[in-house]
């Protein structure tokens, strides 16, 4: 049987990348995203200029009713789904929490949050060996964020991000026995478009000779941690976090 892997948000980042490296190693790639069509089709162009399968299938992983169409789709399309990488998420805005908005604190959660428990409900209904699949990997994407805490700028980020690490841990024990692993990176600084949407721009730049080795990681480095975890190689590893953080 083929592999196939459904990578969330996978139209800029650490979401490209994964989807880039994951066809070159022989994974049908399905990239996820929510509003960008031209990013998800020069992803789909990319791995197709290169001789890989890949479909861009947009949907939100926050409405419930999306992600089941979005499952639906890309198994109809590229066959079963082996593999899910819940990368999708958003920083929400920059700034101290006494300054932050509902509105960006529920928005954060939704992405974040649920929709890793969503993608991942779908993903163990379809796989999972106690309901007729054949099993799987899932590797959810966190940040160093979790246990910094990143106060100041981006703590409503961190709290989500706290909670998909404890949602890693909690439910790669649940379903190891049906044949699913599920594990986690928790990335450091990595050079993306996520700290101008949080409405910083230079963050990287400043904050790169802080880390102990003096520069921000790139979303290459992060896929090919992200592709060890769903291969063979890691076939003893479930509940684990993997900090690709340099350093830190």
């Amino acid at each position: 049987m083929g592999r196939t892997v459904l990578i969330t948000g996978a139209g800029r980042g650490i979401g490209a990348a994964t989807a880039r490296l994951a066809a070159e190693r022989g994974y049908a790639t399905a990239i996820n995203y929510a509003t960008n069509d031209a990013a998800a089709g020069s992803v789909v162009d990319a791995i197709l200029a290169k001789g890989g399968k890949a479909i861009a299938i947009k949907g939100d992983v926050a409405d419930e009713a999306d992600v089941a169409r979005l499952f639906d789709g890309v198994q109809a399309r590229l066959g079963p789904i082996t593999a899910l990488v819940n990368n999708a998420g958003t920083p929400g805005r920059i700034g101290r929490v006494e300054d932050l908005s509902c509105a960006v604190l529920k928005r954060t959660f939704e992405v974040n949050v649920y929709g890793a428990f969503l993608s991942a409900r779908e993903f163990i209904r379809r796989t999972s060996t106690r309901h007729g699949g054949k099993g799987g990997a899932i590797v959810n994407v966190s940040s160093m964020a979790a246990k910094t805490g990143s106060p100041n700028e981006l703590v409503h980020y961190a709290a989500a991000k706290a909670a998909v690490e404890t949602f890693n841990y909690g439910l790669a024990a649940e379903v190891a026995a049906d044949g699913i692993r599920v594990n986690a990176v928790s990335c450091g600084l990595i050079e993306t478009a996520i700290h101008a949407e949080a409405g910083d721009a230079a963050r990287v730049q400043r904050y790169a000779t802080r880390m102990p080795m003096q520069r921000a990681g790139q979303p290459a480095e992060v896929a090919h941690a992200i592709l060890w975890l769903l291969s063979d190689e890691a076939s003893y590893v479930t509940g684990a976090t993997l900090a690709v953080a340099g350093g830190r």
